[in-house]
């Protein structure tokens, strides 16, 4: 294990039971709280679903997703990656399940609402679950009006069927999940409603596609009530790369009314997240910018992680999170004293460790109870890490409207411009801003910041 990995400790090892003719599966789990107190091993939530059906295909494309890898990178024969387990958490009203596909550039995130809950749950917290062989068996076997009970907590996920049950494997919660979580959610502020369709016309397009892999960017727009794939940028498009990788949606197009698209306003590569409305439930399953790329490896969350300022104010902002079901900018800068503006950026910070998500359908963020440990979080962004020692070795010169930056045998010129700063590096060249600033601009604005003399007074910083 991973020094960066998250462990969780159980009392227990999972268990199967054969109840009444019912099989019962019981998976460890770990934290929770309750009325502001850690509650040790608490159930979360114990009762049916409504729509049983439904919530065992949702489950399995959580499931699917987790142990699919959509992209090899090139000269990889085979993947070989530890399974990874989807996370659980229960804020008091909703159950979420949350996975990342194995190359981490698809994001699965299954909702059970409230009413698609028998009753609320009794308890808030986070944890994994285990979904092996055992347990997409039992939930392939659900159909018709045939039932599931959930527990979630007091050590397990107890899920009954009528036919089978499964034991749990204990498994760390991997860096790069963490650092994919702080992505996503990134990404999703800046998201908007792009399409709307309905189920049976998104299978429909799904199932006109090559079933080979898709090249380059091209753009799903409205067509004859319907979608359909254009190769140029229009108004009502939706950019995507490797449209195969949604078909991990399917099963459950028969029973969604609506699919809403959400993405960036850009013409170019670009996220974009796939809301499949189910009775009682949504599952949104969002894809990265490309094939190529995981969430994990994006730097959206970077320049808000080189403001030291918003450390403290991070910590502050992690105290007084609450389960609430929503989480609004305006309420948490009324129970921390803090602008607007310093809370939406000590966000980031609490993002970056995987305690925040935002919510595309109500347009607010909701909490996972993550351990929050801001000295790991510079360990798991290199540009962040080799940004600081860059001003702490005296290698950046401050001018009136540009950085010189002196990395290795090379200097490099970072300029401030109207559309942002711009860095005469290799890497900037070939990505420009897209994936987050590099690390010789990270630089840059770390010594702007830290620095008290006049810009217009060329010096060096050294942080010795």
């Amino acid at each position: 294990m991973s020094d960066d990995d998250y462990a969780y400790a159980y009392l227990q090892e999972s268990t199967v039971e054969s109840i009444g003719g019912r099989s019962s599966v019981q998976l460890a789990t770990s934290g929770g709280s309750s009325a502001g107190r850690i509650a040790a091993h608490p159930y979360f939530f114990d009762g049916f679903v409504e729509r049983a059906e439904i919530v065992a295909a949702a489950l399995l494309v959580v499931a699917r997703v987790a142990r699919t890898r959509f992209y090899t990178p090139p000269g990889m024969l085979a993947a070989v990656l530890r399974s990874a387990d989807p996370v659980v958490t229960s804020d008091g009203r909703h159950l979420r399940f949350e996975s990342f596909s194995a190359c981490c550039g698809v994001y699965c995130r299954f909702d059970v609402l409230p009413d698609g809950l028998d009753r609320a749950p009794l308890e808030t917290g986070t944890t994994n679950v285990d979904f092996n062989r055992t347990m997409r068996e039992a939930l392939a076997g659900v159909g018709g009006i045939d039932p599931i009970r959930l527990a979630v907590g007091t050590d397990e996920l107890r899920v009954t069927t009528l036919d089978m049950s499964v034991v749990e494997r204990r498994v760390p919660l991997p860096a790069r999940w963490v650092k994919g979580l702080g992505e996503v959610q990134a990404l999703a502020v800046g998201m908007d409603v792009r399409l709307a369709t309905s189920g049976v016309a998104l299978r429909r397009f799904l199932q006109s596609l090559p079933r080979g892999p898709q090249r380059g960017v091209l753009f799903a727009v409205p067509a004859g009530g319907g979608l359909r794939l254009a190769s140029r940028p229009s108004t009502d498009g939706v950019p995507i790369s490797a449209v195969e990788r949604l078909r991990v949606v399917e099963p459950l197009l028969r029973h969604a009314p609506t699919v809403r698209v959400y993405a960036p306003a850009v013409d170019g590569e670009a996220p974009s997240a796939w809301q499949v409305d189910l009775p009682g439930a949504r599952l949104t399953v969002t894809l990265s910018p490309s094939a190529s790329r995981g969430f994990s490896g994006e730097g959206n969350l970077l320049t808000d992680l080189a403001d030291d300022a918003a450390v403290a104010d991070a910590d502050l902002v992690s105290a007084v999170l609450a389960y609430d079901p929503a989480i609004e900018i305006p309420t948490l800068a009324r129970d921390t004293g803090l602008a607007e503006d310093d809370v939406r950026r000590a966000l980031t910070h609490v993002a970056a460790a995987g305690r925040v998500g935002f919510d595309l359908a109500t347009r607010t963020y909701f909490h996972r109870e993550l351990p929050y440990r801001p000295a790991a979080l510079e360990a798991q962004h290199p540009r962040l890490r080799d940004a600081r020692a860059l001003v702490e070795g005296g290698h950046v010169t401050l001018g009136p409207a540009e950085a010189h930056v002196r990395s290795g045998a090379s200097t490099y010129v970072v300029r401030s411009t109207p559309d942002g700063d711009r860095c005469t590096c290799a890497w900037f060249g070939a990505h420009g801003a897209s994936r987050g600033p590099c690390k010789h601009v990270l630089a840059a604005l770390i010594a702007r910041r830290t620095t008290t003399d006049s810009p217009a007074s060329p010096h060096v910083v050294d942080g010795r």
